[in-house]
């Protein structure tokens, strides 16, 4: 027995090594230029999996230095191939249905595998990358719809209250200074904003330990491993699947509640307006779509939020002086009156600070498409071929010196001048069936929200959610960096979406709460007090301060 193993070993040794000594031989000797230049290997599996896993800026740079703005690297057996900059953005980005497909990269996150093997999907069936593109496109118009002008006026005032709801409840935060741990902070505040305003108010009620276990079951399952392998029989996977049906559960009850009551109070929620929507072939939305698209809403828009309003608060830990000056902008717009949609557009340095740190760390560094047929790069004689995954990566013309100096400091006052490549052309658009978006954005070195056909319809709410988390958090408190030597915290490329390394601490001051009103005059709200008395049963765990 084991001399057949060790017969068995050595031949799977023999057929390893054969394979890699082929691999090099092949880099070194057999280079098509009729392809892109592939990145340096060992391993033919593995690939640059590793480099570009650790860091793929870092790993994006050091190619186009060496290879140029195209090039084609291993990942887990795949071939991808990197288009970087303003061209290489437009090409994928603006890409044609026929030529590209979002769906054959995503939709294993959406549990389609090649297997037949069809675990429940994070979002659900039937929406997102579940469906084909054309009635992706029609739900993303419906979305649209609900993040219209006239409700984010509606939001915003709700966002201001649930975060001066989370401060005012967590007597960490009152008069005395502690070590926070700002990512846990930022991460249930933008849960409750999203939840009080876009979510609807059963939604928000329902908040409970159930509640946030099944949001955490969820989110595990963005897990890199299942783009690959969704139907793993793993315990993460079981939790994923039992979550999202509890979940959606939650929102078909209260959508059926919802069909016998009627909107008596004139909400203007989401799931109203996906309620009284249609699509185009005038056929209703089935409640099972309904809850699947308010999940992905939830998990897609609270992701990205929290990320973002944790790296402004980290920036702004290390720079004290511009939380004043943020205060004092405060002071001259909005007087004592907490913010409207129109007063935050007016907060200049407010929005340049949330402009900056989109720019630095955009949420998603990799955009993919899977290549249905041979491409020809522009003004080259390179094929992409058929089968390779292109990719896409907005942040590397954004974290450019070419576009912006000094582009890795964050300096929020770098936007005071406009960006010359900032405008869209708004006269030369087209519309993929969710509205009109300029053709020519994808050139713009600044895309935190991507272009082109998957571009995001929830721009504008994320805008008016950090805009009032940070006008909100700026006014009720003070925080500073723990270590004043220490760098801002490294970036965790660890799973989908990337965020800084967990825990990400800063110094918090609640003192301000005492010196400045917790509730600016004239607000016209309900006392926060009164509304934490009614929501205490329903929060979440608040972390604390030690």
């Amino acid at each position: 027995m084991s001399t057949l193993m060790g017969k068995v070993l050595a031949t799977v040794a023999v057929i390893i090594l054969v394979s890699i000594v082929t691999n090099l031989l092949k880099q070194l000797f057999y280079r098509d230029p009729y392809k892109p230049p592939v990145v340096w290997h060992w391993v033919p599996l593995i690939g640059s999996t590793v480099d570009y896993g650790q860091d793929p800026y870092s790993f994006f740079f050091r190619c186009r230095e060496k290879y140029g703005d195209f090039f084609t690297f291993g990942l887990l057996g795949m071939k991808v191939t990197v288009y970087l900059g303003a061209k290489g953005n437009n090409f994928i980005l603006n890409g044609k249905l026929k030529d590209l497909n979002a769906e054959e990269v995503y939709g294993p996150l959406t549990g389609k595998s090649p297997l037949s093997l069809k675990p429940l999907p994070v979002f659900g069936r039937g929406v997102v990358y579940d469906v084909d593109n054309a009635r992706f496109m029609d739900q993303k118009r419906l979305l649209k719809e609900g993040f219209s002008s006239q409700n984010l006026r509606a939001y915003v005032p709700q966002f201001v209250a649930e975060v001066e709801l989370f401060v005012n409840t967590n007597v960490a935060f009152r008069g005395e200074s502690g070590v926070c741990d700002i990512s846990s902070v930022l991460s249930e505040i933008s849960l409750y904003a999203a939840a009080g305003s876009l979510q609807g108010k059963e939604v928000r009620d329902s908040f409970d330990s159930s509640f946030a276990t099944y949001y955490r079951h969820l989110d595990d399952g963005f897990a890199p491993v299942n783009f690959m392998f969704p139907w793993l029989p793993t315990p993460v996977n079981r939790r994923r699947d039992r979550a999202q049906k509890m979940m959606a559960k939650l929102y078909t009850d209260i959508i059926k509640k919802r069909r016998v009551t009627g909107n008596q109070d004139g909400s203007n929620d989401m799931l109203w307006a996906l309620m009284e929507g249609r699509y185009k072939d005038g056929s209703q939305i089935s409640d099972e779509e309904m809850a699947n698209l308010m999940i992905a809403l939830l998990m897609g828009g609270q992701h990205n939020t929290a990320a973002s309003g944790t790296w402004i608060m980290l920036h702004l830990a290390h720079r004290p002086h511009l939380i004043e000056e943020l205060y004092q902008e405060q002071l001259v717009v909005l007087g004592g009156d907490s913010p409207t949609h129109e007063t935050l557009q007016q907060l200049t340095l407010h929005n340049n600070v949330i402009k900056e740190t989109l720019r630095l760390h955009s949420p998603i560094h990799s955009i993919m498409r899977k290549v249905k047929q041979s491409m020809h790069i522009p003004d080259t004689d390179v094929v992409i071929p058929a089968g390779h995954i292109l990719l896409a990566a907005p942040g590397v013309p954004a974290r450019s010196d070419e576009f912006f100096p000094h582009a890795l400091n964050w300096d929020p006052h770098r936007w005071d001048k406009p960006l010359k490549n900032d405008e869209d052309a708004e006269d030369d658009t087209i519309d993929y069936g969710y509205g009109a978006v300029s053709s020519k954005a994808a050139y713009s070195p600044y895309l935190p929200f991507g272009a082109g056909r998957h571009r995001c319809v929830g721009e504008t709410f994320a805008y008016a959610q950090l805009g009032a988390i940070l006008v909100t958090l700026v006014r009720l408190l003070q925080w500073e960096q723990v270590d004043p030597k220490a760098p801002v915290p490294a970036t965790d490329y660890s799973s989908m979406f990337s965020r800084p390394v967990h825990p990400a601490t800063a110094h918090v001051d609640g003192t301000k709460l005492v010196a400045r009103d917790a509730r600016p005059s004239g607000s016209g709200e309900e006392d926060t007090s009164a509304k934490a008395e009614k929501a205490r049963s329903g929060s979440l765990n608040m972390p604390s301060l030690s």
